[in-house]
């Protein structure tokens, strides 16, 4: 039996894959933005705010390490969604290899500081610790293959990789409105609802991911023949 070259299915969807991502990449770099403001220039104590007033102390308390997380996860967020355009890639490898090596650096950057952050200033708890740790690490793993593969040559396989390391980042996204729903409800404290938070936030993302990678997997058709 003969086979064609594989063939990607149609992606009549990828309209609204895009706009729900460019959404979430925008809630991530608004929350990276506010939390740069807060930063540099701490804001008066407000009692309408108490909660989020006391989620800043935290990350005022370790504003190095804060910084050297957001600020490469907000231009990573930014960046790597122009990774995966076909058009752009094909006209412009250069520059896409370039910007995958950065994006590699700012990965590692993030994967290792989010990783320290999961023990020295969480919120949630055991349960954020674990969450955090865990998809840090994944992160990392993800990255790690994304590179082998693209240096083997595996051009879908490091596609793959990368689209499930996008994955990742973008629950940060995913998790700000679980943390305001969990905030609206009023019935637990952060220290209660910020592990699970994270735990469905990037779980969302991640599962979001390998379904597109699924959907947009190579397939292989039967001509009809004999390879006898």
């Amino acid at each position: 039996m003969l086979l064609t070259p594989p063939l990607r299915p149609a992606t009549k969807h990828a309209s609204a894959i895009w706009a729900a991502t460019a959404l979430l990449a925008i809630i991530g770099m608004a929350a990276a933005a506010r939390r740069f403001v807060v930063l540099v220039a701490p804001p008066a104590p407000n009692p309408r705010f108490a909660a989020a007033s006391s989620l800043d102390a935290g990350f005022l308390a370790h504003r190095p390490l804060t910084l050297l997380h957001i600020l490469p996860a907000a231009l990573f967020m930014a960046l790597a969604p122009l990774q995966f355009v076909e058009r752009s890639r094909k006209r412009h490898i250069t520059l896409h290899r370039w910007s995958g090596r950065l994006l590699l650096l700012l990965g590692t950057v993030i994967g290792a500081s989010a990783l320290i952050m999961s023990f020295t200033m969480n919120i949630g708890g055991v349960s954020e610790t674990a969450a955090t740790s865990f998809f840090a690490l994944l992160f990392l793993v993800f990255l790690a293959l994304g590179f082998l593969n693209i240096r083997r040559q595996r051009v879908d396989l490091h596609r793959q990789w990368m689209i499930r390391a996008y994955g990742v980042v973008l629950g940060v996204a995913t998790t700000r409105p679980i943390i305001g729903a969990f905030f609206a409800a009023g019935r637990l404290s952060p220290h209660e609802f910020f592990g699970a938070a994270f735990w469905l936030g990037f779980t969302a993302t991640l599962l979001a991911a390998e379904a597109w990678i699924h959907y947009t997997e190579p397939r292989v058709q039967p001509t009809g023949g004999s390879h006898l």
